[in-house]
């Protein structure tokens, strides 16, 4: 069973090391949300250092690695809670999983006050994973801190599932803290989960503690275990963090708001905060840049309140709202359902293939995890170089009472960050749904009909000119990463298109097997930067559709319009990398 050492080692860099680092970090991004470059790239001299010290937080004792003493799904679970499935090693990153003790405050948080103290010197144990770079020469230099939600009773690293492949794209680090009672204690939670592996951990001493007053103090210490550990250091031999920045969703969300408007102050341990999916009314006197990204779903059911709304932009708040989409997506319950299906037992509602319970469609297909990207790059020029966002419009709502999301003749919501696939759209896809449990957050998607396609897009190419100039007007106004192609949802969402018409009997096994032959070849192509080849491989894909599809041209034109807009979007982006 895992303890805590005794005797930690002093592994606290020098102040110089972290000078050099600061000279090659992030201060080479681009404004329009560009990508990070790796630690040792030129930086301009109007890059910042941090003045996040974090100097009145308390440092834990890190335990760990934690060895893993089974296999990734056996179930004697001798390995971290949700072990990512995505190929670290291919990527040249590790997962490693640590254990945090120390002794933390209680803080009461209420409102937009400072938070009040109701004890202090209470002993806990709580644990954080940690997936980085394994060389020092791909971190960019910046760690995301995700408090971890909890609102299924177990640990769910939302953001991680939504943004891992930018973040790892871009050479960030990513730390999820467990800072909430139910992660560890619930009938779900971790230590029922793995009461071998676990069971060290305690954030209730001892039961004592019933609410999760611990929880603000336990996430600035285990930021302040990755910026300046005094003994076993999370981030192996990767240099000191230049920037940390918090991120959390839903409750998450809300709980940072909290610390925000509480704890922020006095710690000073963060450089900025992502509040995505929530994340009530904050504070206007504090310099820390948070950056607020919400879903359609969150402004239609509330879970953005109408005061936060109404909190306009400011050189410290920056607040998109993504029209469209919902507050848990397709590329959510996708990335997390194998995962949650392992550990737990059970797929979340909306997966493909489960039963669906959902009044419409489940799941909005709305990419907004492309915006989140393109807002932690944001987010890292703010801080380092005073860059701030650009703005975005809101969602726009009625003048009814109660207010609710402005429609078009299709449903589709007005306003807002409006990315191709709403803009020109394919399905309308929507915020809101009805039906049991989270239905009402999941959001939905329902296919345009063949009749409908074809008024609304003539020809193919009436398609792909509408769809290219709506992305990179997105593109161009700082709302997708510039290197927005490789994101790997491009060629998942034509594979899924593919399946939809092998499932209704509109394209034969045989013709999709040839065509995603191709489609897979692309996407190892395009994600890798090589835009030229994932056209070329594109191109062969379109011809053997116009081929093979032959019995029913709306099935191949529906292939059609997404395989042509995509290479006509690699070409632009081939052209504006040379």
């Amino acid at each position: 069973m895992p303890v805590p050492p005794t005797t930690p080692r002093n592994t606290r860099r020098s102040r110089n090391t972290r000078r050099s680092l600061t000279l090659g970090l992030v201060g080479a991004l681009a404004v329009a949300a560009g990508p990070v470059p790796p630690a040792g790239a030129a930086a301009p001299a109007t890059t910042r250092p941090s003045t996040a010290t974090g100097a009145t937080v308390a440092n834990p004792v890190v335990a760990g690695p934690i060895a893993r003493t089974t296999p990734v799904g056996d179930p004697g679970h001798g390995y971290p809670f949700l072990a990512t499935d995505v190929n670290l090693a291919a990527a040249g990153y590790v997962e490693e999983e640590f254990f945090l003790f120390g002794t933390a405050t209680r803080y009461a948080v209420q409102g937009t006050q400072n938070a009040t103290t109701l004890g202090t010197d209470q002993p806990y144990g709580t644990r954080l994973v940690v997936r980085r770079p394994a060389n020092t020469k791909k971190f960019n230099g910046v760690v995301i801190a995700e408090w971890n939600n909890v609102s299924n009773q177990w640990d769910q690293e939302v953001d991680w599932f939504q943004s891992h492949e930018h973040l790892i794209r871009s050479g960030y680090a990513w730390v999820g803290v467990s800072a909430q009672r139910a992660g560890l204690h619930s009938a779900t939670g971790l230590k029922a989960w793995s009461p071998t592996r676990y069971g060290p951990l305690d954030v209730t001493v001892g039961g004592t503690v019933t609410d999760d007053s611990l929880s603000y103090d336990i996430f600035s210490q285990a930021v302040k275990a990755v910026r300046n550990p005094t003994g076993v250091d999370p981030l192996g031999k990767l240099p000191a963090p230049q920037y940390v920045i918090a991120t959390g969703h839903s409750q998450s969300a809300g709980r940072l708001a909290n610390y925000y408007n509480g704890v922020q102050q006095s710690a000073n341990v963060l450089d900025a905060v992502v509040l995505h999916g929530g994340g009530g009314v904050l504070r206007t006197d504090l310099a820390t840049p948070v950056f607020r990204i919400n879903s359609e779903g969150d402004v239609a059911s509330g879970i953005l309140p109408a005061a936060a709304r109404a909190q306009a932009d400011s050189p410290v708040l920056r607040s998109w709202e993504v029209a469209g989409a919902s507050h848990g997506d397709w590329k959510l319950i996708t990335d997390y359902g194998p995962l949650r299906k392992r550990d737990i037992g059970s797929y979340p509602g909306g997966y493909p293939g489960e039963p669906q319970s959902c009044t419409l469609p489940s799941l909005s297909r709305i990419p907004q995890h492309m915006v989140q990207n393109a807002g932690y790059d944001h987010t890292v020029a703010w801080v380092a170089q005073g860059t701030t966002p650009p703005n975005a419009p809101p969602i726009r709502t009625t003048t009814t009472t109660p207010p609710a999301v402005a429609r078009d003749d299709l449903g589709l919501a007005l306003g807002g960050i409006r990315l191709a696939q709403h803009e020109v759209p394919l399905r309308v896809n929507s915020g809101s749904n009805t039906g049991p449990g989270f239905c009402f957050l999941d959001g939905s998607s329902v296919p345009l009909t063949d009749a409908q396609l074809a008024a609304r897009y003539p020809t193919v190419g009436a398609y792909v000119d509408a769809s290219v100039a709506a992305t990179l007007a997105a593109a161009d106004a700082g709302y997708l990463p510039v290197q927005f192609t490789r994101d790997p949802a491009w060629y998942s969402d034509l594979r899924d298109l593919i399946a939809e018409y092998v499932a209704a009997g509109r394209i034969t096994e045989y013709v999709a097997a040839r065509l995603t032959d191709r489609l897979q070849r692309a996407e190892q192509a395009g994600t890798a930067g090589n835009a030229a080849r994932a056209a070329e491989l594109l191109a062969q894909l379109a011809d053997r559709a116009r081929q093979r599809i032959t019995g029913d041209p709306a099935a191949r034109d529906a292939v059609l319009r997404v395989t042509e807009a995509l290479i006509t979007l690699l070409d632009a982006a081939d052209r504006r990398n040379r």
